[in-house]
Parts: C-alpha cells; structure tokens; sequence
C-alpha cells in the first residue's frame, strides 16, 4: 500500500479513525505480553521501525550486510519475503527464484549476503546458522516478539519522522512511540529532522545518522528530463532524490508498494516520456518487478546508505556480535 495523505496530518480522517488505533495497539501489547522470546543460534540483529514502510530499513540492511562483511564476519539476512509466495525456511537464490516467489527485497539482499525468506524467525534463523551464518541481519521483525533481537535498530526517515503519529489505521504507527523505544539500543535517521524527531528520543538511546545518496555507478542526473516512477511506501521520496541532483522531471508516476507492474502499465509511461523527450527512470526494487523484456528500456537509480559517523554503529556491532549485554 502507498502511505494515505492524511497520516501525515491529524485532520477529521485520523480523528474517526483514532478509536480503531487504539484497539490495534492494544492487540499488539498484549500478543508482546504474552509472548516469550527465544534465543536464536547466532546473534541477531533487527533492523525495524515504527511506522509502515518507506523508512529506508532495506537499504539499512544492505549497508550492514556489507560493513559486517568488510570486517571479516559471515551475515546472512532473513526477510519474510512479503510479496512473494515462498513460506520457507527458502534461501534465496537469484538464478532460479523470481520476484513473485520471494519478493523484490529479498532478491536486492541477496545480491550482497546470502538471503533467506522465513516468516517463521526463529526458524529462518536457525536455517541460516547450519548455512554458516555468523550473525544474521533480520530486515524487519521489529514487532515480532517471537524472536529476541540482540540488537535492535529502529530506523527513522527523518523527511517523515512518525507522521501524525498515531496508530494504525489513524496513522502510520505500527505501535506507540514510547514503546517501541523502549525496545531499541539505538536510532537510526536516514535524512536532515525536519520533524523534532530527536525530542522525541529518549536521552539514553544512541543516534546513528545517515543519508541516502545515489550509488557511484548511478546514470547521469543533472540535466536530464526525466519521467520517474516507484511503487513503494513514499514514492516522494526517489523524485525528491532526483530533483535534488538536478534533474527535470517531467512527470511523477506514484504506485502502491510492491507493485507489479503490468506491461500496459509500462508501455503506457515509455510513450509519455518518449512525447516528452524524457528518459523513464525508476528504483532498483521497482526495476526486479518490470517485465522482464521491458527493463532495459527503463532507467535505475541504484542509492546507497552513507553513515555520518561509525563510532557508535562500530561500538554497538561489536558488544551484539561478542555477545555482550547492550543497555536498553
């Protein structure tokens, strides 16, 4: 689903809809309460949010994978794999599996750390350690309380904060603010705060911060005439991205997360832009979910995560991989 305009905004929409978020985050503290988490094989780290899609947790996952893998350790990532039809315990394999068996994040992932779908994480986890996983990197299950975390990221898109930050589906919350921070050892905002995120952050919790960049190996941009295009949480923000790096675009197409896209779809924004002088462009997670003879014909921008400063991120891996206590 795309993000609904009025989750950024406490206008009538939120306000009738208040009651139901309610019930939905008491739904969710009670499954947590009665819970009991369970350790896994190898250390775990979570990298979660509060709201619904779009914070940049994947791109987080990637930046992890290949930091951990810079430093000499064997992460694997586990994924649930929405949007594809694998249940698993299924370790992704890019040369036979396809978007609509495990999903565009997992085969993104894949390309950088072995990869596994398990909607079961307890599960996916141990498949991983008998594979010769280190440290397993868990892109999302953040809420899951089924599996205990030893890390636990929550990550933040600072060009959103937590909306109108109430619940679902008054907002994007998936739970309340104070209790999900609880729960984590540390923040990550991906962006400039434009929304007093950091008052909202308890003195204790460590913030690591971070900004999305286009990849070296990115298209030229500036100048271009674009017509740009992206299924996912907050579309905004890959036309944001493109303006910023000087490029006209000459129109914005927004699509449902996870989107498949249809081949009239497609050949339909391939003739707008051809009217219009202009290149198709869209993002790497959109591009896997193209027709498969139509995707060259379509730009990617490939973006990667870069850390202001690694000091506490550095700290924080460490004291989780050595299976040192981590101060909640």
């Amino acid at each position: 689903m795309r993000a609904p305009e009025f989750w950024s905004e406490n206008g009538l929409p939120a306000q009738l809809l208040e009651p139901f978020g309610q019930l939905f985050g008491l739904a969710g503290r009670l499954r947590r309460r009665l819970s009991r988490p369970r350790q896994a094989p190898v250390p775990v780290i979570c990298v979660g949010n509060l709201t619904v899609g779009g914070a940049g947790k994947t791109p987080t996952v990637l930046a992890l994978a290949e930091r951990l893998r810079a430093q000499g350790h064997r992460p694997h990532v586990l994924i649930r794999g929405y949007g594809g039809r694998a249940r698993g315990p299924l370790r992704v394999d890019p040369g036979r599996h396809d978007c609509a068996r495990v999903g565009d994040e997992a085969l993104l992932l894949s390309a950088v750390a072995p990869t596994w779908i398990a909607p079961d994480r307890l599960a996916g986890t141990e498949a991983a350690a008998r594979a010769g996983a280190d440290c397993v990197l868990m892109d999302d299950g953040f809420q899951n309380p089924r599996l205990a975390p030893d890390l636990a990221f929550v990550v933040v898109d600072g060009g959103y904060g937590f909306g109108n930050r109430r619940l679902l589906p008054a907002g994007p919350l998936r739970e309340r603010i104070t209790d999900g921070l609880s729960r984590a050892q540390a923040v990550i905002r991906i962006g400039a705060d434009r929304h007093a995120i950091d008052r909202l952050l308890p003195a204790r919790l460590p913030r690591i911060e971070a900004e999305l960049r286009p990849a070296p190996d990115a298209p030229r941009i500036a100048g271009r005439r674009l017509l740009a295009f992206a299924g996912m949480g907050r579309p905004d923000k890959l036309f944001a991205t493109l303006s910023a790096a000087g490029a006209e675009l000459v129109g914005c197409e927004r699509f449902a997360d996870h989107h498949r896209y249809r081949r009239r779809e497609i050949e339909r924004l391939l003739g707008r832009a051809a009217c219009a002088d202009a290149l198709c462009i869209t993002t790497t997670k959109d591009a896997v979910r193209l027709p498969a003879d139509l995707r060259s014909d379509v730009a990617v921008l490939p973006i990667v995560l870069r850390w202001q400063e690694s000091e506490v991120l550095d700290r924080l891996l460490e004291r989780a991989l050595a299976g040192q206590p981590i101060g909640a």
